[in-house]
């Protein structure tokens, strides 16, 4: 047996938005370099006119890395981490910390297990609920994220995260906060249906064929498998999410018109750019948080008992 038995108790939903969240903080921390990386090789080609990065160019995950570290500053892998955080702390807490609520919401009473259907129509909503809280959060990411700085004297437009909202807010509206929403909300639908129904069935079939129990190899293996769906699916999405997001006003009328425009100019494999930041960071992501969020969820049981007991 690796880590922490499971409980006797079935972890509650607290216990689960609690653990989802430390659990997706914990992974960004480890991984956000590579999704700064990715942000970069997204947006990378995007426009010409960027005079700040016209004569930058990235060149696969390392490439990309080095580079910023070389003309930015090591610290610039970690631009928007605190945005990140916020965002992991509401979004995660919610598309996977209620999961099995929602999934158990819809199964029909006298079933012995939810459809793939129904584990689908699970991820879908939790993942549109959580965007729906967490996008001014993910907004500020990305802005931070895809922002060149290139020397000393040089200032950001950004002092800060706080200021970046206040910022947004002013110069854009309210709304600038809640750019990109509908491709996240398909970007994140499609990724939490991935992440949460593969996770979720290939973890189920085995321990059901005994192949692995309930521990870490069979956490590890699962959660892999997740990511590399969930990084297929949604690559394409993701590109137009993130140059949706990250385009100054007026570049692009609409999503629709950011995914045509991207089409044309640079044809249908700029849907692909950043692959592999983009998997190695989720397939990683992937990993971390849900062997953590599953050990998370049995140490909080464990406390939880341990404290109720008590009294």
């Amino acid at each position: 047996m690796v880590g922490l038995k499971p409980t006797d108790v079935p972890p509650t939903t607290a216990v689960k938005v609690l653990g989802a969240g430390t659990a997706a903080c914990f992974a960004d921390l480890l991984t956000f370099p590579l999704d700064t990386a990715k942000v970069r090789l997204q947006i990378q080609g995007e426009s010409q006119a960027e005079q700040a990065i016209q004569n930058v160019r990235y060149r696969g995950v390392l490439g990309t890395l080095l580079t910023m570290a070389r003309t930015e500053g090591p610290t610039s892998l970690y631009n928007g981490l605190v945005a990140g955080l916020q965002r992991q702390m509401s979004f995660a807490s919610i598309r996977i910390g209620l999961y099995d609520s929602v999934k158990q919401f819809y199964t029909p009473k006298g079933a012995e297990n939810s459809s793939i259907m129904i584990r689908i129509l699970a991820g879908c909503t939790t993942g549109a609920m959580a965007v729906s809280c967490a996008q001014p959060t993910d907004v500020v990411k990305v802005r931070f994220q895809a922002s060149v700085r290139m020397g000393p004297g040089i200032s950001r437009k950004y002092s800060g995260t706080m200021d970046a909202y206040r910022t947004i807010a002013r110069e854009e509206g309210i709304r600038g906060l809640w750019k990109g929403t509908l491709p996240n909300i398909t970007r994140n639908a499609i990724v939490n249906c991935a992440e949460m129904v593969t996770y979720d069935m290939i973890k189920e079939a085995l321990i059901d064929h005994h192949l692995m129990t309930d521990n870490f190899p069979c956490h590890f293996v699962s959660a892999f498998a997740a990511g590399f769906c969930a990084t297929v699916v949604a690559n394409p999405v993701d590109v137009v999410k993130t140059r949706y997001i990250n385009a100054p006003p007026g570049r692009y009328s609409s999503t629709l018109d950011c995914m045509l425009k991207t089409l044309r100019l640079e044809g249908p494999t700029a849907f692909y750019k950043g692959f592999t930041p983009s998997f190695l960071r989720l397939g990683s992501w992937n990993v971390m948080m849900f062997v953590t969020y599953e050990q998370l969820k049995r140490a909080l049981m464990k406390l939880q008992m341990s404290w109720e007991s008590s009294f």
